[in-house]
């Protein structure tokens, strides 16, 4: 075994810890929100499209969220503010019945 195998085995690793703590979590969030770079859960999702001279962005506010992040040690945030130059897309979940 290689060192290179070593981490490509370690990162799959983390990578499938992320996936089972990202499941285990997803029913406390109401929306799933992509970006370009992550995956975010969150409570609350809002999306502010900003236009300036020959380019638009969005601003998007977070709160109670957490993070698809391998290399973070603390997923779980209070809010985030993210500014982004391509599509983000925000999902609702569906309710469910008690």
């Amino acid at each position: 075994m290689s060192a290179e195998d070593d981490l490509e085995r370690y990162e799959a690793e983390i990578e499938l810890g992320l996936y089972q703590e990202y499941r285990a979590v997803l029913s406390m969030f109401r929306y799933v929100v992509e970006t370009d770079h992550r995956l975010y859960l969150a409570n609350h999702v809002k999306v502010e499209p900003r236009m300036g001279p020959g380019e638009t962005h969005f601003a998007v506010e977070l709160r109670d969220a957490w993070v698809w992040d391998m290399y973070r040690p603390t997923r779980f945030v209070s809010s985030v503010q993210i500014v982004s130059f391509h599509d983000v897309n925000v999902e609702e979940m569906p309710e469910k019945e008690l």
